[in-house]
Formats: structure tokens, C-alpha cells, sequence
């Protein structure tokens, strides 16, 4: 079973960015996709803030990510750019922390003026850690997410969750991720049995 992690990256609790992330993981692991959580927010921040990859928490944070076969990168949207606390984790990732990888850049925003942060900001960081594909990113109003006390009960409306859109890239990003573990375990080099060896419906 191919394996993701979830990376919100918002300092903030309840958080908005964070049940985007809750969906996002019930999803995938619906879908055959044993999927986890990455909670930045729990780091240690005088850690992230050195950058100290051999820091305990942070080293056994980055052995999962490379233990994984994709990961989703969640974030909010701050000055038409990527949250501070993603660009921190990010900067403690080796330099090619992503090779071989697939990568699922998402975003929370106030605005629509804020979209072209994941296209111009996130993916183009992805892209430099090594990823082997970066499935088409996607962007969720916060006024589309009912926030709770308790982000475990918050949920994104019925509009993003029904969205085909969306739904298009959960299946891509499954795909993807399956086509990947496929070549870890047969040695096989290409992407020819994507969709093959997987069927859902998201």
C-alpha cells in the first residue's frame, strides 16, 4: 500500500489550513492511500528556527518524509506568499528531501488574489527539493472552511468537497503515488502503469 503525509503548515490551533489537511487525509485514506499527519505546529521552534535538521524531532520528521511515497503540502496563505513555518521546515529538508516523490501543493487564502502563490511560490520549491511530480495545485477559500474549537470537527463546505476539480487531483495524486510504490517494489522506471494498478473514484 503506497504511503503520504499531510503537512499543514499553519502556527495556529484551531486552524483552518489544518482541517483542510483532516479532509484531505480522510480522502486518501479512503481511497487505499495509507495517509498520516505532519503537524509543524508541534516542531520544536527554536529547532526549525536553526534550521537543525539533527535536532531528534526534527530528524524523525524528515525520516518520515522519506519514508513515504508522496507528500501534501498544506498552507495558508500570508503576504501572497507560503507560511513562514512551511518555509522553516522546508529550509530543514535536505536539498533534494523530495526525490523520486510525489508532491500535492495546497493552499487556504482570504482572498482569490492570493492563488498564484502556490503556482509561483510552493510549487516552484517543490520542485527544487527533487520531486518526481507535482500534481496541479489547489486553492480553498477560508470562508469555505467551518472552523471549530476542536479542528477535528471542522470540515470544508460541500461546494470544495464536491468540487471536480478537486476530486481530479486527489485521483491523480492517488495514482501517482501508487505508480510509485509499484516501481520501488519491481524496479520498473516509468509511468506507464499509472492508472493501471489503480481504480477510484475520490
Amino acid at each position: 500500500m503506497p504511503s503520504t503525509i499531510v503537512i499543514p503548515g499553519s502556527p495556529s490551533h484551531p486552524s483552518k489550513t489544518a482541517i483542510l489537511g483532516n479532509h484531505v487525509a480522510a480522502r486518501l485514506n479512503k481511497s487505499g492511500v495509507a495517509t498520516t499527519h505532519l503537524r509543524l505546529r508541534d516542531l520544536p521552534a527554536e529547532a526549525l528556527l536553526a534550521g537543525d535538521g539533527h535536532h531528534p524531532a526534527i530528524a524523525r520528521a524528515i525520516e518520515r518524509l522519506a519514508a513515504s511515497d508522496g507528500v501534501a503540502f498544506i498552507t495558508p496563505i500570508y503576504k501572497a506568499s507560503f507560511s513562514g513555518l512551511m518555509k522553516l521546515f522546508i529550509d530543514a529538508l535536505p536539498q533534494f528531501g523530495l526525490k523520486d516523490k510525489v508532491a500535492m501543493p495546497l493552499a487556504t487564502g482570504g482572498t482569490t488574489a492570493h492563488v498564484l502563490a502556490l503556482d509561483y511560490g510552493l510549487r516552484a520549491v517543490l520542485q527544487s527539493l527533487g520531486a518526481r511530480h507535482i500534481v496541479q495545485s489547489f486553492f480553498v477559500l477560508q470562508s469555505e472552511i467551518d472552523a471549530d474549537a476542536d479542528a477535528d470537527a471542522g470540515k470544508v463546505s460541500k461546494a470544495v468537497a464536491d468540487a471536480p476539480y478537486f476530486s481530479q487531483i486527489l485521483n491523480e495524486f492517488c495514482e501517482s503515488v501508487t505508480a510509485r510504490r509499484f516501481r520501488q517494489q519491481s524496479g520498473a522506471h516509468s509511468d506507464e502503469f499509472r492508472g493501471v494498478f489503480y481504480r477510484s473514484a475520490i
